[in-house]
């Protein structure tokens, strides 16, 4: 046994760590995709990581991603949630925000309060594609009317976008940056959104901190270790299935990210190994795409979209997380049948670690806004 010089941490590894289930390596077509974890060590006996997670590689690898042009797009929540008989409203920036289908089962956006007198659309039905204003029966099919102008939309298969060039202020792009993801048909996806006193910032800085993964999340993630940056000549991991047309290059942001190895638990020492690269396409976007072992392709999206302030003036933001999940394991196959019954559980872990995290933004926002930050 050895303990840290520092932090007195006794270790079964002269470096405090625990023996790994197994070196993260491309996976083989129908092996079993659990491991167990050998020579686990207790929560508060694995290997620190506050030296590696310096606060100043952190910021600037969130300066960075604050650099790369987003075209004014912002996430508004999950296609699924936009229906044919109401709208799906969000207050963005402090602008509210309707998008629901139109006659022909196309998308439609634009300003969620009704010109005639202020009503606020996202509480009106949609009648065979008109948007009916529920104080006075104003209809709004989708085109200029009275003041009311719609705004651009996007519709990205799992996710709407809304664009915003008064609220952006950057120069406008026809689409938003959207990560290449699996092919949907042999995909399983969900979507989870939950709401933080924070700004998109905190919310991008956490996911950009993946050294806290272990310490802060220790129900889902084990022998965490980030093994480098993400430079465009070390890319050499695979992406998953692509959509028809996508470009096997380099996207925003893949040249600079985090490379982790990490263990997800699933029950007492059984664990899954894989290994994840982080990287921020745009500033309000992180993505975590799982490059070696089970799953790999698939991709954990995290958007935040700033809604505006509370009644205290506090900032607020939403976090709009996509999960696409895929396999080249033949019984996938069944757990995409299951989808329905999936997409509830999916959403309930990214919402236990979402609680966790929401918390660790808030945090940082307060410290923040108090002038408490650490540098």
């Amino acid at each position: 046994m050895s303990s840290d010089p520092v932090d007195g941490r006794p270790g079964d590894r002269s470096d405090g760590t625990s023996r790994p289930a197994r070196p993260v390596r491309p996976d083989r077509r129908g092996r079993f995709p659990l491991s167990v974890r050998r020579n686990a060590v207790d929560w508060e006996r694995q290997r620190p990581t506050w030296r590696e997670a310096r606060p100043a590689v952190i910021a600037d690898a969130l300066k960075r991603a604050q650099t790369r042009p987003s075209g004014n797009w912002y996430v508004v929540g999950a296609t699924r949630d936009v229906r044919d008989d109401r709208p799906l409203g969000r207050t963005i920036a402090g602008q509210e925000v309707v998008v629901w289908r139109g006659a022909t089962g196309e998308l439609v956006a634009g300003p969620g309060v009704c010109p005639h007198l202020g009503a606020p659309l996202r509480d009106s039905p949609v009648s065979c594609g008109t948007l009916v204003c529920h104080w006075h029966g104003l209809g709004l099919r989708g085109t200029a009317f009275a003041g009311w102008e719609p705004l651009p939309v996007h519709d990205d298969g799992l996710l709407v976008w809304v664009r915003l060039d008064d609220v952006g202020g950057e120069p406008p792009l026809a689409a938003p940056v959207v990560p290449v993801r699996p092919a949907p048909a042999g995909a399983v996806s969900a979507v989870y959104v939950g709401v933080g006193t924070c700004e998109p910032e905190d919310v991008v800085a956490n996911r950009l901190d993946p050294w806290h993964g272990a310490w802060f999340h220790p129900y889902s993630f084990v022998d965490l270790t980030v093994v480098s940056p993400v430079t465009a000549k070390r890319r050499d991991e695979g992406g998953g299935n692509r959509e028809p047309g996508a470009s096997d290059g380099a996207g925003p942001g893949d040249e600079d990210g985090f490379t982790v190895d990490v263990s997800f638990k699933v029950a007492g020492r059984l664990v899954v190994p894989v290994r994840a690269v982080f990287t921020a396409p745009e500033p309000r976007t992180v993505l975590m795409r799982i490059t070696r072992g089970e799953g790999a392709g698939s991709v954990v999206e995290t958007h935040a979209t700033p809604l505006g302030t509370d009644e205290h003036g506090r900032p607020r933001t939403a976090v709009v997380e996509a999960v696409v999940a895929a396999s080249d394991r033949p019984g996938f196959a069944v757990a995409r049948r299951m989808t329905p019954l999936l997409r509830p559980l999916m959403r309930a872990a990214a919402g236990r670690l979402w609680r966790d995290d929401l918390a660790y933004a808030e945090r940082r926002w307060l410290l923040r806004s108090t002038g408490r930050f650490p540098g």
